[in-house]
């Protein structure tokens, strides 16, 4: 049972394909340190980056309220640009991560205009008590995983080399 689904769309300033080759295509620790650099300090993947592994972010505090996001790959499809993590846990932040039984992501990254795309974000998820987050906590919870998809554009835009 799911107590709330929350989606939220944001226009990225890079290409479906630069965004989603940095970001998305593959779950290793040197591809998303890259994509990710400055807001997260460490990655860490058990398994070989494909659905099934399990995935650790460690955020740098200065930039999030939230210490480490985890997740299992759930699903990549990289010709239709769609990613999904289930068993999703996010210690500390500003929503208290014990009150989740269950969180699920998907994103999809579709192009836009010439050089830009746009990110779909959604998360499913279910609390112990049952009930939906107040709209506050699901402007946090969602903006959480907006502020990754922003974090790789900005890398993107000012290191274009390094993803090329």
């Amino acid at each position: 049972m799911v107590a709330g689904s929350i989606t939220k769309e944001v226009a990225v300033a890079v290409s479906a394909e630069q965004l989603w080759n940095a970001a998305f295509a593959k779950s290793d620790e040197s591809t998303l340190c890259k994509a990710l650099a400055g807001m997260i300090d460490a990655v860490k993947v058990d398994g070989d980056g494909g659905p099934g592994s399990r995935l650790s972010l460690k955020f740098n505090p200065a930039v999030s309220p939230a210490t480490v996001l985890k997740g299992r790959l759930a699903a990549r499809d990289n010709t239709a640009r769609v990613i999904s993590w289930d068993e999703v846990a996010v210690e500390g932040g500003q929503i208290a991560p014990a009150q989740f039984k269950k969180q699920v992501v998907q994103m999809k990254v579709e192009p836009a205009s010439a050089g830009r795309c746009v990110t779909k974000v959604a998360v499913d998820y279910e609390r112990l008590d049952g009930a939906p987050l107040s709209p506050a906590d699901q402007a946090k919870l969602i903006n959480g995983y907006i502020g990754l998809v922003k974090k790789a554009e900005e890398n993107i835009i000012a290191r274009p080399g390094v993803f090329a």
